[in-house]
């Protein structure tokens, strides 16, 4: 295990009806902005109860925060936030809006031009808003840690960034919020929740064995109840357990003293700037064919997920890490996330923009070893056609 340091002073308030509790955790004198994605949150009445717990402190609202929060819009809320002197956000629902809240948090503080946040991945943030969140959507995990990721579309660009400042001072989790969401919501989330599992465990031995069965633990949670978070909705348990197990996967613990990898990530942001692509989507096509053609280097971490996570206890360690490899790509596909990129209207012809762009966001090292290279992740794009 290597040393480590581990810091995450988020206060989570899980269970149904916690919404209420915002009058006690946003202070009393807070100028309050509510940031929100689409309607859902007003449909599903969500907005209604955090307008409700929060009383009398003056609130305004800041709507539209995209799927993939873009920086033009984000700089909208930005400068909303100046205009009328706002001193705490609260995002109202899921990952996007969550780090698109966590970019306002940075940007309104920030002196200069606010998209060197995202050039120098957050390393100059010196200090951001309080802010809080209500979660409707168990995905990403940014309701528990300090990272985001934004796209600037007129760049074609989809950068992540952290920093100490930017975790929520608060987290609400309320399975109940997630009854109504639509079943592609709830296929990304599983998926999004594997592969931030994935990407902090399947490198190669560490010595970690609390951080590898508790990383084991959690994908085995995932395989048993995706299906069944689809198959019945209103199932708060399986509710529960599938957004608390979306926390757990990046809220640092699993990935404290470990080797991590993140190359199918950067992969991944590449296709949604270029193609609009869901997040899980990307990481559901890249994933197989990433863990294929870096087999020699994950080996070890293969056979150990084969066995411990899918119990395959028979054939040689190549066949174990072959068949451990399906096994994961027949789960996105059981889960309804499709796999491969002529699924999603995407052709070898779209390979080289794909490339270039990967290279012109500095991606050339990626991976536990730095040896993830633009022409692996061609090799890698082209087998997963």
């Amino acid at each position: 295990m290597q040393d480590f340091s581990f810091y995450n002073p988020t206060r989570i308030e899980f269970g149904a009806g916690k919404i209420a509790q915002l009058s006690e955790l946003v202070p009393a004198a807070a100028r309050v902005l509510v940031l929100l994605g689409g309607d859902s949150a007003r449909r599903s009445g969500t907005l209604d109860e955090v307008l409700a717990a929060l009383g009398e402190r003056e609130v305004q609202l800041f709507n539209g925060i995209e799927p993939n929060p873009s920086f033009e819009t984000l700089m909208q809320a930005v400068a909303q936030v100046r205009e009328q002197q706002l001193d705490y956000l609260l995002a109202v629902g899921g990952g996007s809006v969550i780090d698109g809240t966590k970019f306002v948090a940075a940007a309104a503080l920030y002196e200069g031009d606010a998209w060197d946040i995202l050039l120098k991945s957050g390393q100059n943030v010196t200090a951001a808003l309080p802010f809080g969140c209500v979660l409707t959507l168990p995905a990403t995990g940014s309701e528990m840690n300090k990272g985001s990721v934004i796209t600037r579309k007129s760049l074609a660009a989809k950068l992540p960034f952290m920093s100490e400042h930017l975790y929520p001072v608060f987290s609400i989790l309320d399975p109940v919020k997630t009854y109504t969401l639509p079943p592609r919501q709830i296929a990304n989330g599983v998926v999004d929740a594997f592969m931030h599992v994935m990407e902090q465990y399947l490198t190669y031995p560490a010595n970690a064995p609390v951080q590898d069965r508790f990383a084991e633990g959690l994908l085995q949670t995932l395989i048993e109840i995706g299906p069944k978070a689809l198959a019945e909705p209103e199932d708060y348990q399986t509710r529960a357990s599938l957004m608390w197990t979306a926390t757990l996967a990046l809220n640092g613990l699993i990935g404290a003293g470990v080797p991590q990898d993140w190359a199918t990530h950067m992969l991944g942001h590449e296709l949604t700037a270029l193609h609009g692509l869901d997040h899980a989507q990307t990481l559901a096509i890249i994933l197989p064919e990433m863990l294929r053609q870096r087999k020699a280097t994950k080996l070890g971490k293969l056979v150990q997920y084969a066995e411990r996570v899918w119990g395959i206890t028979t054939g040689s360690e190549d066949e174990k890490a072959e068949a451990a490899i399906e096994r994961t790509r027949d789960f996105f596909e059981s889960v309804g996330v499709k796999t491969r990129l002529g699924d999603y209207g995407l052709g070898a012809e779209h390979i080289d923009a794909i490339i270039d762009s990967l290279q012109s966001h500095g991606m050339t090292q990626l991976g536990e070893h730095g040896d993830v290279t633009p022409e692996l992740c061609r090799n890698i794009l082209l087998a997963s056609l």
